[in-house]
Protein backbone atom coordinates (compact mmCIF):
# COMPACT_ATOMS: atom_id res chain seq x y z
CA UNK A 1 0.00 0.00 0.00
CA UNK A 2 0.74 3.45 -0.59
CA UNK A 3 0.25 5.55 2.71
CA UNK A 4 0.58 8.86 3.57
CA UNK A 5 0.57 10.37 6.99
CA UNK A 6 -0.47 13.72 8.20
CA UNK A 7 0.81 14.84 11.71
CA UNK A 8 1.23 18.75 12.82
CA UNK A 9 4.15 17.29 14.87
CA UNK A 10 7.05 14.88 14.25
CA UNK A 11 9.89 13.81 16.34
CA UNK A 12 12.57 15.20 16.10
CA UNK A 13 11.26 18.00 14.79
CA UNK A 14 7.99 19.33 16.52
CA UNK A 15 7.65 16.96 19.46
CA UNK A 16 5.18 18.48 22.10
CA UNK A 17 4.00 14.92 23.59
CA UNK A 18 3.29 11.48 22.46
CA UNK A 19 1.97 12.42 18.95
CA UNK A 20 5.48 13.31 17.93
CA UNK A 21 6.71 10.31 18.69
CA UNK A 22 3.88 8.32 17.11
CA UNK A 23 4.28 9.87 13.84
CA UNK A 24 7.62 9.28 13.90
CA UNK A 25 7.49 5.87 14.75
CA UNK A 26 4.43 3.63 13.68
CA UNK A 27 5.55 5.15 9.68
CA UNK A 28 8.80 2.95 10.47
CA UNK A 29 7.00 0.25 11.75
CA UNK A 30 4.64 0.05 8.58
CA UNK A 31 7.07 0.85 5.68
CA UNK A 32 9.66 -2.26 7.61
CA UNK A 33 6.12 -4.40 6.39
CA UNK A 34 7.29 -3.85 3.14
CA UNK A 35 4.59 -0.23 2.39
CA UNK A 36 5.26 3.16 1.01
CA UNK A 37 4.83 5.41 3.83
CA UNK A 38 5.58 9.29 3.62
CA UNK A 39 4.87 11.37 6.62
CA UNK A 40 3.84 15.04 5.72
CA UNK A 41 4.31 17.63 8.37
CA UNK A 42 4.33 21.17 8.68
CA UNK A 43 7.99 23.26 8.93
CA UNK A 44 8.03 25.12 12.09
CA UNK A 45 9.85 28.05 12.50
CA UNK A 46 13.74 28.26 13.13
CA UNK A 47 13.92 24.77 11.70
CA UNK A 48 17.20 24.97 9.13
CA UNK A 49 15.93 21.98 6.62
CA UNK A 50 19.17 22.59 4.38
CA UNK A 51 21.62 21.52 7.76
CA UNK A 52 19.27 18.60 8.08
CA UNK A 53 19.56 17.40 4.66
CA UNK A 54 16.46 17.90 3.20
CA UNK A 55 16.09 19.16 -0.94
CA UNK A 56 13.96 22.14 -1.09
CA UNK A 57 11.70 21.43 -4.18
CA UNK A 58 11.31 24.88 -6.73
CA UNK A 59 8.10 23.78 -7.52
CA UNK A 60 5.97 25.49 -4.59
CA UNK A 61 2.34 24.04 -3.77
CA UNK A 62 -0.49 26.36 -4.78
CA UNK A 63 -3.73 26.84 -2.97
CA UNK A 64 -6.46 29.66 -1.90
CA UNK A 65 -7.76 30.64 1.41
CA UNK A 66 -10.24 32.64 2.18
CA UNK A 67 -8.18 35.67 1.46
CA UNK A 68 -6.52 34.81 -1.78
CA UNK A 69 -3.97 32.45 -3.04
CA UNK A 70 -1.02 31.15 -1.00
CA UNK A 71 1.61 29.03 -1.57
CA UNK A 72 3.74 27.11 0.41
CA UNK A 73 7.66 25.69 -0.11
CA UNK A 74 7.94 21.56 0.02
CA UNK A 75 11.06 20.62 1.73
CA UNK A 76 11.61 16.52 1.07
CA UNK A 77 13.91 14.34 3.21
CA UNK A 78 14.84 10.87 4.69
CA UNK A 79 15.32 10.70 9.21
CA UNK A 80 17.84 8.36 9.81
CA UNK A 81 15.06 5.45 10.72
CA UNK A 82 14.45 5.73 6.72
CA UNK A 83 11.07 6.94 6.58
CA UNK A 84 10.84 9.55 4.16
CA UNK A 85 9.34 13.47 5.01
CA UNK A 86 7.97 16.21 3.71
CA UNK A 87 7.73 19.68 5.56
CA UNK A 88 5.24 21.72 4.10
CA UNK A 89 6.50 25.33 4.62
CA UNK A 90 3.08 27.79 5.14
CA UNK A 91 2.88 30.96 5.70
CA UNK A 92 1.48 31.86 9.49
CA UNK A 93 3.26 28.34 10.43
CA UNK A 94 6.79 28.57 8.84
CA UNK A 95 7.74 32.03 10.82
CA UNK A 96 6.67 31.05 13.99
CA UNK A 97 8.77 28.80 16.36
CA UNK A 98 5.85 27.56 18.40
CA UNK A 99 3.66 24.61 17.25
CA UNK A 100 0.00 25.50 18.97
CA UNK A 101 1.35 28.44 20.50
CA UNK A 102 3.95 30.01 23.13
CA UNK A 103 3.93 29.76 26.46
CA UNK A 104 0.76 27.95 28.31
CA UNK A 105 -0.62 29.76 25.46
CA UNK A 106 -2.07 29.21 21.57
CA UNK A 107 -2.07 31.32 19.09
CA UNK A 108 -5.40 33.06 18.29
CA UNK A 109 -5.04 32.33 14.40
CA UNK A 110 -4.40 28.75 14.44
CA UNK A 111 -7.56 27.95 12.64
CA UNK A 112 -5.63 29.79 9.83
CA UNK A 113 -2.43 28.30 10.28
CA UNK A 114 -3.18 24.36 10.45
CA UNK A 115 -6.23 25.45 7.89
CA UNK A 116 -3.78 26.39 5.53
CA UNK A 117 -1.83 23.42 6.35
CA UNK A 118 -4.32 21.51 5.50
CA UNK A 119 -5.10 22.88 2.44
CA UNK A 120 -1.40 22.55 1.48
CA UNK A 121 -1.49 18.40 1.96
CA UNK A 122 -4.40 18.53 -0.46
CA UNK A 123 -2.27 20.91 -2.76
CA UNK A 124 0.90 18.55 -2.29
CA UNK A 125 -1.40 15.80 -2.95
CA UNK A 126 -2.17 17.14 -6.38
CA UNK A 127 1.04 17.23 -7.59
CA UNK A 128 1.54 13.80 -7.20
CA UNK A 129 1.81 11.20 -10.01
CA UNK A 130 -0.13 8.56 -8.29
CA UNK A 131 -2.21 9.95 -5.22
CA UNK A 132 -1.52 7.18 -2.19
CA UNK A 133 -4.54 4.54 -1.29
CA UNK A 134 -4.57 5.70 2.48
CA UNK A 135 -4.52 9.48 4.15
CA UNK A 136 -3.79 9.24 7.98
CA UNK A 137 -4.51 11.93 9.62
CA UNK A 138 -3.39 12.64 12.92
CA UNK A 139 -5.51 14.40 15.72
CA UNK A 140 -8.19 17.71 15.24
CA UNK A 141 -5.77 19.74 13.12
CA UNK A 142 -6.14 17.00 10.08
CA UNK A 143 -10.07 17.27 11.25
CA UNK A 144 -10.64 19.43 8.18
CA UNK A 145 -8.81 17.45 5.18
CA UNK A 146 -11.30 14.83 4.61
CA UNK A 147 -13.80 17.49 3.34
CA UNK A 148 -10.92 19.25 1.14
CA UNK A 149 -10.28 16.11 -0.17
CA UNK A 150 -14.37 15.61 -0.98
CA UNK A 151 -14.42 19.40 -2.54
CA UNK A 152 -11.29 18.38 -4.49
CA UNK A 153 -12.85 15.66 -6.17
CA UNK A 154 -15.08 17.19 -8.67
CA UNK A 155 -12.56 18.59 -9.91
CA UNK A 156 -10.09 15.47 -9.84
CA UNK A 157 -11.79 11.96 -9.36
CA UNK A 158 -9.00 10.41 -8.37
CA UNK A 159 -9.65 11.77 -4.92
CA UNK A 160 -12.33 10.26 -4.69
CA UNK A 161 -10.58 6.76 -4.31
CA UNK A 162 -8.00 7.78 -1.08
CA UNK A 163 -9.23 6.58 2.16
CA UNK A 164 -8.80 8.18 4.97
CA UNK A 165 -8.18 6.87 8.37
CA UNK A 166 -8.46 9.65 11.57
CA UNK A 167 -6.54 8.77 14.40
CA UNK A 168 -8.26 10.61 17.84
CA UNK A 169 -5.39 11.36 20.01
CA UNK A 170 -6.77 13.22 22.87
CA UNK A 171 -10.54 14.36 22.88
CA UNK A 172 -9.67 17.35 25.40
CA UNK A 173 -8.56 19.42 22.10
CA UNK A 174 -10.81 19.77 19.76
CA UNK A 175 -9.89 22.24 17.62
CA UNK A 176 -12.84 24.51 18.34
CA UNK A 177 -13.31 28.05 16.19
CA UNK A 178 -15.65 30.80 15.36
CA UNK A 179 -18.36 29.82 12.46
CA UNK A 180 -16.98 33.05 10.81
CA UNK A 181 -13.48 31.31 10.72
CA UNK A 182 -15.07 29.04 7.86
CA UNK A 183 -14.79 32.12 5.35
CA UNK A 184 -11.18 32.86 6.34
CA UNK A 185 -10.67 29.50 5.04
CA UNK A 186 -12.45 29.36 2.03
CA UNK A 187 -14.93 26.82 3.48
CA UNK A 188 -19.15 27.47 2.51
CA UNK A 189 -21.41 28.25 5.47
CA UNK A 190 -23.02 24.77 4.99
CA UNK A 191 -20.40 23.26 7.24
CA UNK A 192 -21.72 25.24 10.23
CA UNK A 193 -24.58 23.26 10.10
CA UNK A 194 -26.01 21.49 13.03
CA UNK A 195 -25.65 18.15 11.46
CA UNK A 196 -22.07 19.41 10.07
CA UNK A 197 -19.58 20.90 11.97
CA UNK A 198 -21.45 22.90 14.70
CA UNK A 199 -20.83 22.43 18.48
CA UNK A 200 -22.33 24.56 21.14
CA UNK A 201 -22.03 27.35 19.00
CA UNK A 202 -18.61 26.88 17.29
CA UNK A 203 -17.81 24.90 14.76
CA UNK A 204 -15.21 21.64 15.92
CA UNK A 205 -12.47 20.39 13.19
CA UNK A 206 -12.63 17.27 15.76
CA UNK A 207 -16.33 16.49 15.00
CA UNK A 208 -15.46 17.10 11.27
CA UNK A 209 -13.37 14.12 11.42
CA UNK A 210 -15.80 11.85 13.18
CA UNK A 211 -18.27 12.67 10.62
CA UNK A 212 -16.01 12.95 7.48
CA UNK A 213 -13.24 10.23 7.50
CA UNK A 214 -13.53 6.97 6.51
CA UNK A 215 -12.61 5.33 9.78
CA UNK A 216 -12.02 6.72 13.26
CA UNK A 217 -9.79 4.90 16.20
CA UNK A 218 -8.12 5.79 19.00
CA UNK A 219 -5.01 5.33 20.96
CA UNK A 220 -5.75 2.46 23.40
CA UNK A 221 -8.86 -0.39 23.67
CA UNK A 222 -9.39 1.40 27.58
CA UNK A 223 -9.64 4.75 25.79
CA UNK A 224 -11.75 3.80 23.49
CA UNK A 225 -15.15 3.33 26.21
CA UNK A 226 -14.03 6.18 28.09
CA UNK A 227 -15.03 8.71 25.29
CA UNK A 228 -18.09 7.09 24.60
CA UNK A 229 -19.01 8.41 28.26
CA UNK A 230 -20.29 11.81 29.42
CA UNK A 231 -17.55 11.97 32.53
CA UNK A 232 -14.70 11.53 29.43
CA UNK A 233 -16.66 12.29 26.39
CA UNK A 234 -15.95 16.32 26.85
CA UNK A 235 -19.37 17.16 25.47
CA UNK A 236 -18.43 14.53 22.23
CA UNK A 237 -19.55 11.39 23.68
CA UNK A 238 -23.26 11.55 22.00
CA UNK A 239 -21.68 12.18 18.68
CA UNK A 240 -19.34 9.74 18.89
CA UNK A 241 -21.89 6.98 20.05
CA UNK A 242 -24.34 8.05 17.37
CA UNK A 243 -21.21 8.71 14.41
CA UNK A 244 -18.59 5.70 16.06
CA UNK A 245 -20.60 3.43 18.13
CA UNK A 246 -17.47 0.50 17.93
CA UNK A 247 -15.08 2.96 17.98
CA UNK A 248 -11.42 0.73 18.42
CA UNK A 249 -8.70 1.86 20.17
CA UNK A 250 -5.32 0.44 19.11
CA UNK A 251 -2.78 0.45 21.65
CA UNK A 252 0.30 2.99 20.87
CA UNK A 253 3.54 1.80 21.44
CA UNK A 254 6.94 2.95 21.42
CA UNK A 255 10.17 3.29 19.03
CA UNK A 256 12.54 0.72 20.45
CA UNK A 257 15.27 1.20 18.94
CA UNK A 258 15.72 5.33 19.92
CA UNK A 259 14.24 3.87 23.36
CA UNK A 260 17.14 1.12 24.10
CA UNK A 261 19.22 1.48 27.45
CA UNK A 262 21.53 -0.99 25.87
CA UNK A 263 22.59 1.57 23.02
CA UNK A 264 20.89 5.07 24.18
CA UNK A 265 23.65 7.33 23.96
CA UNK A 266 22.81 10.01 26.50
CA UNK A 267 23.12 7.08 29.17
CA UNK A 268 26.45 6.83 31.24
CA UNK A 269 25.77 3.31 31.44
CA UNK A 270 24.25 0.88 29.10
CA UNK A 271 22.48 -1.70 30.67
CA UNK A 272 19.67 -4.32 30.13
CA UNK A 273 17.37 -6.57 32.00
CA UNK A 274 19.65 -9.27 32.70
CA UNK A 275 22.37 -7.07 33.93
CA UNK A 276 20.76 -4.37 36.24
CA UNK A 277 24.75 -2.91 37.43
CA UNK A 278 24.35 -0.22 34.97
CA UNK A 279 21.22 1.13 36.06
CA UNK A 280 22.29 1.54 38.95
CA UNK A 281 25.26 3.49 37.65
CA UNK A 282 23.17 5.71 35.93
CA UNK A 283 21.21 6.62 39.10
CA UNK A 284 24.52 8.20 40.78
CA UNK A 285 25.48 9.43 38.13
CA UNK A 286 22.23 11.78 37.83
CA UNK A 287 21.97 12.32 41.50
CA UNK A 288 25.69 13.50 40.81
CA UNK A 289 24.30 15.74 37.98
CA UNK A 290 21.55 16.72 39.73
CA UNK A 291 23.14 17.99 43.07
CA UNK A 292 20.71 15.45 44.55
CA UNK A 293 22.79 13.51 47.79
CA UNK A 294 24.38 10.14 45.81
CA UNK A 295 22.59 8.28 48.20
CA UNK A 296 21.93 4.82 45.82
CA UNK A 297 19.78 3.51 48.69
CA UNK A 298 17.27 6.15 48.25
CA UNK A 299 14.32 5.75 45.54
CA UNK A 300 14.21 8.06 42.96
CA UNK A 301 11.07 8.70 41.55
CA UNK A 302 11.45 10.14 37.95
CA UNK A 303 8.12 12.35 36.48
CA UNK A 304 8.69 13.94 32.81
CA UNK A 305 5.01 15.53 31.63
CA UNK A 306 3.55 18.78 30.69
CA UNK A 307 2.66 20.63 33.87
CA UNK A 308 -1.27 20.60 33.27
CA UNK A 309 -3.93 19.22 35.62
CA UNK A 310 -4.82 16.36 32.76
CA UNK A 311 -1.27 14.91 33.95
CA UNK A 312 -2.04 15.16 37.45
CA UNK A 313 1.53 17.01 38.34
CA UNK A 314 -1.01 18.90 40.58
CA UNK A 315 -1.44 15.78 42.70
CA UNK A 316 2.28 14.92 43.25
CA UNK A 317 2.77 19.00 44.15
CA UNK A 318 -0.31 18.51 47.02
CA UNK A 319 1.20 15.00 47.84
CA UNK A 320 4.35 16.56 48.29
CA UNK A 321 4.62 17.64 51.38
CA UNK A 322 3.96 13.60 52.82
CA UNK A 323 6.31 11.82 49.66
CA UNK A 324 9.51 13.88 50.80
CA UNK A 325 9.06 12.76 54.76
CA UNK A 326 9.81 9.53 52.77
CA UNK A 327 13.75 8.24 52.07
CA UNK A 328 13.07 9.20 48.48
CA UNK A 329 14.38 12.04 45.95
CA UNK A 330 12.31 13.57 43.19
CA UNK A 331 13.32 14.44 39.65
CA UNK A 332 10.44 16.36 37.68
CA UNK A 333 10.99 17.68 34.13
CA UNK A 334 8.27 19.65 32.37
CA UNK A 335 7.04 23.24 31.53
CA UNK A 336 3.52 24.08 31.23
CA UNK A 337 1.26 25.70 33.98
CA UNK A 338 3.06 28.66 35.28
CA UNK A 339 1.50 27.86 39.02
CA UNK A 340 2.99 24.16 39.27
CA UNK A 341 5.90 24.75 37.55
CA UNK A 342 6.47 27.98 40.39
CA UNK A 343 5.56 25.53 43.08
CA UNK A 344 8.17 22.63 41.77
CA UNK A 345 10.80 25.53 42.08
CA UNK A 346 10.08 26.39 45.10
CA UNK A 347 10.04 23.00 46.73
CA UNK A 348 13.34 22.37 44.64
CA UNK A 349 14.84 24.97 46.60
CA UNK A 350 13.63 24.01 49.94
CA UNK A 351 15.10 20.86 49.60
CA UNK A 352 18.41 21.13 47.07
CA UNK A 353 19.47 17.55 47.60
CA UNK A 354 16.10 15.36 47.37
CA UNK A 355 14.20 17.65 45.12
CA UNK A 356 14.87 18.39 41.33
CA UNK A 357 12.99 20.51 38.91
CA UNK A 358 13.53 21.70 35.29
CA UNK A 359 11.32 23.28 32.52
CA UNK A 360 13.57 23.14 29.95
CA UNK A 361 13.15 20.63 27.18
CA UNK A 362 16.17 18.38 26.83
CA UNK A 363 15.62 15.15 25.61
CA UNK A 364 19.16 13.72 26.93
CA UNK A 365 17.85 14.62 29.99
CA UNK A 366 14.54 12.83 29.71
CA UNK A 367 16.22 9.61 28.66
CA UNK A 368 18.10 10.06 31.72
CA UNK A 369 15.62 10.61 34.11
CA UNK A 370 13.98 7.65 33.52
CA UNK A 371 17.38 4.82 33.35
CA UNK A 372 18.38 6.23 36.70
CA UNK A 373 14.63 6.77 38.04
CA UNK A 374 13.69 3.68 40.57
CA UNK A 375 9.85 4.14 39.96
CA UNK A 376 8.39 6.50 37.28
CA UNK A 377 4.64 8.99 38.00
CA UNK A 378 2.27 8.81 35.97
CA UNK A 379 -0.46 10.32 37.70
CA UNK A 380 -2.76 11.61 35.07
CA UNK A 381 -6.51 12.34 35.76
CA UNK A 382 -6.88 10.97 31.91
CA UNK A 383 -4.66 9.57 29.72
CA UNK A 384 -5.69 8.23 26.19
CA UNK A 385 -2.37 6.01 25.86
CA UNK A 386 0.37 7.21 27.32
CA UNK A 387 3.77 6.52 26.18
CA UNK A 388 6.04 7.46 29.12
CA UNK A 389 4.76 4.48 31.33
CA UNK A 390 6.19 2.31 28.45
CA UNK A 391 9.71 4.48 28.30
CA UNK A 392 10.05 3.71 31.63
CA UNK A 393 9.65 0.15 31.81
CA UNK A 394 11.71 -0.17 28.85
CA UNK A 395 14.25 1.39 31.40
CA UNK A 396 13.61 -0.40 34.63
CA UNK A 397 11.69 2.42 36.05
CA UNK A 398 8.52 0.44 37.92
CA UNK A 399 5.96 2.88 36.89
CA UNK A 400 3.11 4.52 38.95
CA UNK A 401 0.21 5.23 37.33
CA UNK A 402 -3.60 6.06 37.55
CA UNK A 403 -5.97 3.86 36.66
CA UNK A 404 -7.04 5.50 33.39
CA UNK A 405 -6.70 5.00 29.69
CA UNK A 406 -4.16 3.71 28.04
CA UNK A 407 -2.14 3.33 31.32
CA UNK A 408 -4.53 0.15 32.44
CA UNK A 409 -3.73 -1.62 29.25
CA UNK A 410 -0.11 -1.21 29.51
CA UNK A 411 0.36 -1.78 33.31
CA UNK A 412 -0.57 -4.63 35.84
CA UNK A 413 -1.12 -3.34 39.61
CA UNK A 414 2.07 -5.65 41.33
CA UNK A 415 0.78 -8.69 44.13
CA UNK A 416 2.23 -8.22 47.26
CA UNK A 417 4.41 -10.83 47.18
CA UNK A 418 5.69 -9.03 43.87
CA UNK A 419 5.02 -12.07 41.84
CA UNK A 420 2.97 -10.69 39.10
CA UNK A 421 2.77 -7.33 38.27
CA UNK A 422 4.13 -4.42 36.51
CA UNK A 423 3.10 -1.36 38.59
CA UNK A 424 1.40 0.38 40.88
CA UNK A 425 -2.09 1.64 39.81
CA UNK A 426 -4.03 3.59 41.94
CA UNK A 427 -7.93 4.57 41.81
CA UNK A 428 -8.88 8.09 42.78
CA UNK A 429 -7.53 11.34 41.19
CA UNK A 430 -6.41 12.47 44.54
CA UNK A 431 -3.26 13.44 46.59
CA UNK A 432 -3.90 10.84 49.09
CA UNK A 433 -4.30 7.56 46.46
CA UNK A 434 -1.06 8.89 44.57
CA UNK A 435 0.85 8.74 48.16
CA UNK A 436 -0.66 5.87 48.81
CA UNK A 437 0.69 3.79 45.40
CA UNK A 438 4.06 5.60 46.48
CA UNK A 439 4.05 3.99 49.57
CA UNK A 440 3.68 0.84 48.53
CA UNK A 441 6.62 1.16 45.85
CA UNK A 442 8.55 1.79 48.81
CA UNK A 443 6.95 -1.29 50.63
CA UNK A 444 8.32 -3.15 47.35
CA UNK A 445 11.48 -1.41 46.80
CA UNK A 446 12.94 -2.94 50.18
CA UNK A 447 11.69 -6.61 49.13
CA UNK A 448 14.41 -8.80 48.36
CA UNK A 449 12.68 -9.56 45.32
CA UNK A 450 12.09 -6.30 43.69
CA UNK A 451 14.70 -5.93 41.26
CA UNK A 452 13.09 -9.09 39.55
CA UNK A 453 10.05 -6.98 39.44
CA UNK A 454 12.88 -4.57 37.04
CA UNK A 455 13.84 -7.40 34.97
CA UNK A 456 10.21 -8.13 34.55
CA UNK A 457 9.05 -4.74 33.74
CA UNK A 458 11.86 -4.37 31.07
CA UNK A 459 10.91 -7.10 28.85
CA UNK A 460 7.62 -6.23 28.67
CA UNK A 461 7.39 -6.04 24.16
CA UNK A 462 5.64 -2.65 23.78
CA UNK A 463 7.23 -2.19 20.37
CA UNK A 464 5.08 -0.69 17.47
CA UNK A 465 4.96 -3.98 15.44
CA UNK A 466 1.35 -5.16 16.79
CA UNK A 467 0.01 -2.10 16.21
CA UNK A 468 1.73 -1.26 12.72
CA UNK A 469 -0.64 -4.53 11.93
CA UNK A 470 -3.27 -3.71 13.36
CA UNK A 471 -3.45 -0.42 11.57
CA UNK A 472 -2.95 -2.62 8.42
CA UNK A 473 -5.86 -4.94 8.42
CA UNK A 474 -8.20 -2.03 8.98
CA UNK A 475 -6.30 -0.02 5.65
CA UNK A 476 -6.90 -3.55 4.21
CA UNK A 477 -10.86 -3.70 4.79
CA UNK A 478 -10.83 -0.40 3.54
CA UNK A 479 -9.34 -1.01 0.48
CA UNK A 480 -11.29 -4.02 -0.25
CA UNK A 481 -14.55 -3.05 -1.41
CA UNK A 482 -12.70 -0.91 -4.32
CA UNK A 483 -10.64 -3.89 -5.25
CA UNK A 484 -13.07 -6.55 -5.12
Amino acid sequence: MDIVHVSPELAPFSKIGGLGDVAAALPVAQKAAGHKVTVLSPRYGGLDTTALGFARRLVKVKFAMGSGPVSADVHEGRLPSGLDVVLLGVPGVSDRPGVYGEGASGYPDNHLRFGAFARAVVGWLRLQPKLPEVLHLHDWTGGIVPALLKEAAAEDPRFAAVKTVFTLHNLAHQGRFSPATLADLGLGAQYAAHDAWEFYGDISWMKAAVLGADEVVTVSPTYAREVLTPAMGHAMDGILKAQRPNLEGILNGIDTRTWDPATDPHLAVHFGPSVLVGKRRNKTALQARLGLAQRPEAAVLGLVARLDPQKGVDLVVEAAAQLVRQDLQLVVQGAGDPALSAALQSLARALPDRVFYTDARDEALAHQIYAASDFFLVPSRFEPCGLTQMYAMRYGAVPIVRATGGLVDTVIDLDPSLQTGTGFVFEAASAEALAGAVGRALTAYQHPGFSQVITRVMRQDHGWERAARHYLTRYEALLAPASA
